[in-house]
């Protein structure tokens, strides 16, 4: 027997980014491990990725090209070769762009965050072609805006660091589930002597292992900021001298928190005027006293219609506090911008010879059952999907559900598994896994350049996104040089080695170390520096109010809550978040069946007050619904959600669902107040019992 160990990398949408170590014998991968040098890996996988073995030998892993047989939905196909599919959909995409090429769609995701199987030689093949552009909104994109107006970019403390702090705000994420290496660190903090607080309208796995819980309304973590800023003025918890050197717009920001009492953010969030005055007094009293204090902001918090603003005010308080000076203090949203990554290598954005049309891939149902028009611009007659799964993710999806429905719309689907989003295919192609191709990973959880070695060859007849793209381009007749590079050409042009950040990156001694941390300084703001155009944190920000934007913090109401919308409130007096389930991550491993019966079947978290007042049991079904439709759950009568709120953790591929659909079946294509990102959690309903 021949046994060897690969380095490769966790793909998935995750902030760990973890470094594996893959047992291979014989040609066959027996085990998937957490690599124990690697720092914040440290020998640790969550329990999806530590069984991917299983995921890349699944029995309903997809082998072969098909093509479908039945109606669209029904998930009917017959296998075909790849020649037959290639000549297919070039002949389909030659006609169409025949007529007008922005008629023409990508659609794609995180399903692999690599820089070569993610965006590379896709985004020159559409950008050869004149196909519409995609704008990738559906997680960060609200949040990325808010913290780049305060701070200029996504940089922050380091994982590495959470450790030291002596006090963390864990604010609108549960990373247990979503960021295990993070809480790992906080433990440890928490071991040292650290308090740990979480900020979640959801008392979470992560919430119930902290010290305090302050279980705020969805949508109003823009007004408990600002609550904070209140207190810690008045109450002069401030860093005087880090606000006159590295700071503007600190005096009009006085008056704006001046508005903002404990008494009236109390009643905006639905929580005491005492969690507000405390949480301030916890974090200003340490921070003022030298002592490093830590904020780590997650996604939930900004999937509403303030959430942009939500991230920007939070943003503001380290500065205010002077918590920048520690390597432990400060806030950490992603790492993202801290990689010096090569776009225009890998991407080849001069491809793209005039200007085209962007489709919001949050508003995906709306633009699939759109007529051609002037403003709209051409009818979208073909979609490629890779990456993602937009009919099970994507929100309301009853409207994404019938663009895809469309018999006159041509959809490419590329994937492991089928999908639901695969079963409205045309034409439905085997992906290679993560196991199986070469790539380079960028992370937004901490500050390593990783790389993916192969460690099996593909199974079937799959293929990893960039040859199908390469193979696609030969038939269209695409001859630029670029379009005959080969992944590894693809991951040596990754980084910018002339950056200091990436100093010493060469992609062969990568490849055979695993991950190599950038040169980055350990408190990133401690003398200021910030990437704004004053080099300062901008509690005042002039480009917000050249976008339209309050140039100050402010609170801005979710669409959907009892008081910014009292009459539609009556008819759907719940609030519902849907955040992930610790064993799926957004739809992936959702068909694993262990991980399926860990997380049994879809739930929905609802208070005992709230259930009691419509005869709801622990375990009975129920019906969630509102205007834009409904999805049916198994009832779990807890305190866990708070009293006038309802959780569905998710997202479950609707096939696996009892009525064929799960939490988007509800949610709106509405988009945030910057970033044009959804608002999954800008949600009313109303729940009863089957």
């Amino acid at each position: 027997m021949t046994t060897s160990i690969v380095r490769a990398t966790c793909p998935h949408d995750c902030p760990d980014t973890c470094a594996l170590l893959v047992t291979v014998e014989d040609g066959v991968a027996t085990q998937v491990r957490g690599d124990p040098d690697h720092p914040t890996t440290a020998g640790v996988l969550c329990t999806k990725v530590s069984r991917y073995t299983d995921r890349t030998y699944h029995k309903d892993r997809l082998l072969h090209p098909m093509k479908r047989v039945g109606r669209k939905g029904e998930g009917r196909f017959e296998r075909i070769s790849w020649d037959e599919a290639l000549d297919t959909i070039a002949s389909k995409l030659k006609a169409v762009a025949a007529r007008d090429p922005q008629a023409i769609l990508p659609y794609s995701y995180a399903g692999t965050m690599g820089l070569v199987q993610g965006e590379s030689m896709a985004a020159r093949f559409f950008n050869k072609l004149g196909a519409s552009l995609l704008d990738r909104t559906i997680c960060a994109s609200a949040g990325g805006a808010g913290y780049k107006y305060t701070v200029g970019a996504r940089i922050g403390t380091d994982v590495e660091q959470f450790q030291n702090a002596r006090l963390i705000l864990i604010w609108g994420g549960n990373p247990i589930a979503s960021n295990l290496h993070f809480w790992m660190r906080a433990q440890e903090a928490k071991r040292r002597g650290a308090k740990l607080i979480a900020i979640d309208p959801y008392r979470s796995l992560t919430a119930e292992k902290c010290h305090q819980h302050i279980a705020l309304l969805p949508g109003t973590d823009a007004a408990l900021a600002l609550g904070m800023m209140h207190v810690l003025i008045k109450e002069n918890l401030v860093d005087e001298d880090y606000i006159a050197r590295h700071t503007i717009g600190y005096e009009a920001l006085k008056e704006r928190a001046a508005e903002w009492t404990p008494q009236r953010t109390a009643e905006t969030c639905g929580i005491s005027a005492e969690e507000v005055e405390q949480l301030a007094r916890d974090y200003g009293s340490l921070a003022t006293q030298g002592e490093p204090v830590a904020i780590r902001i997650n996604y939930g918090l900004q999937r509403v219609r303030g959430g942009g603003m939500a991230v920007r005010n939070i943003a503001c308080l380290p500065a205010l506090v002077g918590a920048w000076r520690h390597a432990a203090g400060g806030v950490q949203l992603s790492s993202s911008d801290t990689f010096p990554k090569n776009g225009a290598a890998l991407q080849h954005p001069e491809l793209l010879k005039k200007q085209v049309r962007t489709i919001n891939m949050s508003t995906i149902g709306d633009a699939l059952l759109e007529d051609a028009s002037p403003e709209f611009g051409p009818k979208i007659e073909a979609v490629i999907v890779y990456n993602s799964n937009p009919v099970a993710v994507a929100p309301e999806s009853p409207k994404v559900e019938r663009g895809f429905a469309r018999e006159d719309l041509f959809t490419v689907v590329l994937e492991h598994f089928q999908t639901d989003t695969a079963d409205y295919a045309d034409i439905v192609l085997p992906a290679t896994t993560q196991l199986e191709h070469t790539d380079i990973h960028a992370t937004y959880g901490h500050l390593y350049m990783m790389a993916n070695n192969p460690a099996i060859a593909p199974l079937g007849e799959s293929k990893p996104n960039t040859e199908f793209f390469r193979l696609l381009a030969q038939r269209m007749g695409f001859d630029d040089p670029c379009f005959h590079e080969s992944d590894d050409e693809i991951a040596a042009q990754a980084f910018n080695a002339k950056d200091t950040r990436a100093i010493h990156f060469d992609w062969d001694s990568l490849k055979r170390k695993g991950w190599q941390k950038l040169n980055a300084p350990d408190a990133p703001f401690a003398e200021g520096g910030f990437a704004t155009p004053s080099g300062k944190c901008e509690f005042y920000s002039e480009r917000m109010k050249a976008d339209g934007l309050d140039p100050l913090p402010t609170y801005i109401a979710p669409y959907e809550s009892r008081a910014s919308n009292p009459e539609l409130a009556k008819r759907y007096p719940l609030a519902m978040i849907s955040p992930p389930a610790r064993n799926f991550l957004n739809s992936t491993f959702v068909n694993v069946q262990s991980l399926r019966d860990t997380e049994g079947e879809p739930h929905l978290d609802i208070h005992p007050a709230d259930a009691a007042q419509r005869g709801i049991e622990d375990g009975n079904q129920v019906r969630i619904f509102n205007d834009r439709g409904s999805f049916v759950a198994k009832a779990r009568v807890t305190d866990k959600a708070r009293e006038g709120l309802v959780v569905g953790l998710s997202i479950w591929w609707r096939k696996f669902a009892a009525d064929g659909k799960n939490a988007n079946e509800v949610t709106s294509q509405r988009l945030t107040d910057m970033g044009n990102a959804p608002t999954f959690y800008d949600v009313l309903v109303q729940v009863e019992k089957v």
